[in-house]
């Protein structure tokens, strides 16, 4: 091969590499284009985020504190204490709550409801918006009759549950002072009975029978909803 051959060789193997790092221009622009795309979205998505979880945690410290403004004084007379994590207001006196074995309020736990439940939805109303639902849950201990086994008990002790919790939603929703609520609470009160799935422990990890029998009204913010809507729209976006 002469020299004026290899030289011919040499320039068309230059450019036809040239012609092939050019084809390969174009696609590496595009990737690198939609990595940074895609980065700006994930740093929006996770700014957005932050922002409804700092929101959420706002609006949870101030419904504690409207709650333990309005009913601190009340509570130990109530046998009832508010949790700040959950916000739920938990009336742990079995005995003021209903006979054993039965559904029918007592009369001093009306006389409480009559008090608490007006003063609780005004409050409620002030931060519906950031409300998805209030639930009235009804616990009991695993105890049933004597000689029953563990499933016929925990089944028993659910229909209980739900029995509590209705009567507790009816007479509630009966108060003359929330009628204008009426509303809303059809569309946000839940009444859940919850057998004897979540007891209460004591010290060395036993059952407490007795503490382990209550009422609570638990408040569920919407921040997780507001989450999915950032992503669906995101999504629906691109």
């Amino acid at each position: 091969m002469t020299i004026i051959n290899k030289m011919r060789l040499s320039v068309l193997s230059s450019r036809q590499s040239s012609e092939e790092s050019t084809q390969w221009l174009p696609i590496s622009d595009l990737m690198s284009g939609l990595m940074v795309l895609f980065l700006f979205i994930a740093i929006s998505l996770i700014l957005q985020v932050r922002q409804i979880a700092e929101e959420y945690q706002d609006t949870q410290e101030q419904i504690y504190k409207a709650l333990l403004h309005e009913f601190a004084d009340d509570l130990p007379k109530w046998g009832a204490k508010i949790d700040k994590d959950t916000l739920t207001i938990s009336f742990l006196s079995p005995d003021i709550l209903f006979k054993t074995g039965q559904s029918d309020l007592q009369d001093n736990y009306k006389e409480i409801l009559s008090d608490f439940f007006p003063r609780y939805i005004k409050i409620i109303d002030r931060y519906k918006d950031s409300i998805s639902e209030i639930r009235i849950e009804g616990h009991t201990s695993s105890e049933w009759a004597v000689g029953v086994d563990a499933d016929t008990a925990y089944f028993e002790n659910m229909r209980l549950s739900q029995d509590r919790t209705r009567t507790v939603l009816q007479f509630a929703y009966a108060i003359p002072e929330v009628s204008q609520y009426r509303p809303w609470i059809k569309t946000h009160l839940a009444a859940v009975g919850l057998s004897s799935a979540k007891t209460i422990k004591n010290e060395s990890g036993l059952e407490n029978a007795g503490a382990s029998k209550r009422v609570t009204f638990r408040i569920l913010t919407n921040a997780d909803e507001q989450i999915q809507k950032i992503g669906k729209s995101s999504y629906e976006e691109n």
